[in-house]
């Protein structure tokens, strides 16, 4: 199981219709909602289908807070 927390920046494999690939996550559990950082879209995907599709961890939530 892959540790995401809300404000992980996650590149998928496979773009948004937009045509980016980075998704910043808004909230967790069960299902999350992820929003597209190219269009500001928002989705609800599975925890096991989001972390099947995650090709990395662009940045986490951790290092959004102490401004690295």
């Amino acid at each position: 199981m892959v540790q995401l927390n809300v404000g992980d920046i996650v590149r998928l494999r496979k773009p948004h219709p937009c045509g980016s690939l980075e998704w910043k996550i808004m909230r967790t559990g069960m299902d999350f909602r992820i929003q597209c950082l190219g269009c500001q879209h928002q989705a609800w995907i599975s925890r096991i289908k989001l972390e099947r599709n995650i090709k990395e961890i662009l940045q986490s939530a951790e290092e959004n807070e102490k401004g690295v």
